[in-house]
């Protein structure tokens, strides 16, 4: 409960969450955003309590070992880190299951269901069993979340969501608070079977990992979220947030939150965000988030410029002269090569 306020900050009020970036183009990262929180926790509570070390339950051949560990140095430098399992000799899942069982220490997963579940409000990872054969298409069972797209009801759900500065504020016209309106997009859209996710990625250690996610609630926002950008941004800033995107989604990826160059990237963050509100209208239908409406009090879209009817106010007798000085570079060049 100390850390809700935290929760929202890292996760949600973040620039990684008004940017609301995919590592790879496509994993939401809601592992990787929960780590630095869960670091940050650890160290903070170690200093209370007087305790010079902390430890950790990660193998020694996954992300979240890194994102623990250079977290919890990047905050305490003398920390003292502890890492059984990179100690023990358990060397798969079966027996990390059999040594737990008999200790009688709790666990969700069996050798019949081997599947590692990580799970937070901005959606789930799973792994292991058959999943790591990149060619097995995931079995049912797997999911958690999410129905399967052909078990959707056969009429799609509309959704309409409003955001202010970047951050969605309204459902279908009704204000929630933010960990709610989460929550609620991520029932309508599990039912719709939107937000599954399979890829082979690219870990921190230098392996590809075959990845199932689910994130009902991030694609949709991503959905609208975009859109919106495409309506307000200039052509310029749009197309160039894309190359910030990829870099800040593989800084906090690779554990690095509290880098200077995450920090640094924020700026152009927040900047890009300040005129972010507006309205995006989509339609949901068996696992497609599709945006069939947008608008906005800041949008670029000039309709009178864009229409092809007689009320258009765009000049076309401008356009010679345009795309004259436009293709001046590439004339001069067809001029050279004729010599």
């Amino acid at each position: 409960t100390e850390l809700l306020p935290e929760i929202l900050h890292i996760s949600f009020r973040s620039p990684c969450f008004l940017g609301l970036f995919l590592y790879e183009g496509k994993y939401p990262l809601a592992t990787a955003l929960g780590r630095p929180l869960i670091a940050k926790g650890l160290v903070d509570l170690a200093e209370k309590e007087g305790a010079q070390a902390i430890a950790h339950g990660c193998s020694g051949k996954g992300n979240d070992q890194v994102r623990f560990e250079v977290t919890a140095r990047a905050l305490n430098p003398e920390i003292i880190i502890l890492a059984p399992l990179r100690e023990w000799e358990l060397n798969s899942r079966e027996e990390e299951i059999r040594y737990a069982r008999a200790r009688s220490i709790p666990v969700e997963v069996s050798e019949e269901s081997p599947y590692s579940f990580d799970r937070n409000l901005w959606g789930v990872s799973i792994e292991c069993g058959i999943l790591e054969d990149a060619w097995q298409e995931p079995p049912a069972g797997a999911f958690q979340i999410t129905r399967p797209p052909q078990k959707a009801p056969d009429e799609p759900t509309y959704l309409e969501i409003e955001l202010e500065e970047g951050v969605p504020s309204k459902l279908n016209g009704k204000t929630y608070p933010l960990v709610n309106l989460i929550e609620e997009l991520n029932r309508i859209g599990g039912m719709n079977g939107i937000g599954r996710i399979d890829m082979v990625e690219n870990r921190v250690v230098g392996i590809k990992s075959r990845e199932i996610y689910e994130a009902p609630a991030a694609v949709i926002l991503h959905c609208a979220h975009r859109e919106l950008e495409k309506l307000i941004l200039d052509r310029e800033t749009l197309h160039f947030k894309p190359i910030i995107a990829q870099k800040y989604s593989e800084l906090v990826y690779n554990g690095l939150w509290y880098s200077p160059l995450r920090k640094a990237l924020d700026g152009f963050i927040y900047q890009t965000q300040k005129m972010m509100s507006g309205q995006v209208k989509l339609k949901l239908h068996k696992g497609n988030c599709q945006v069939v409406g947008r608008r906005s009090p800041y949008s670029l879209y000039d309709r009178d410029l864009a229409t092809y009817t007689k009320e258009s106010t765009f000049n076309q007798k401008a356009a010679p002269g345009f795309i004259r000085i436009w293709g001046l570079p590439l004339k001069t060049m067809g001029k050279m090569r004729k010599k």
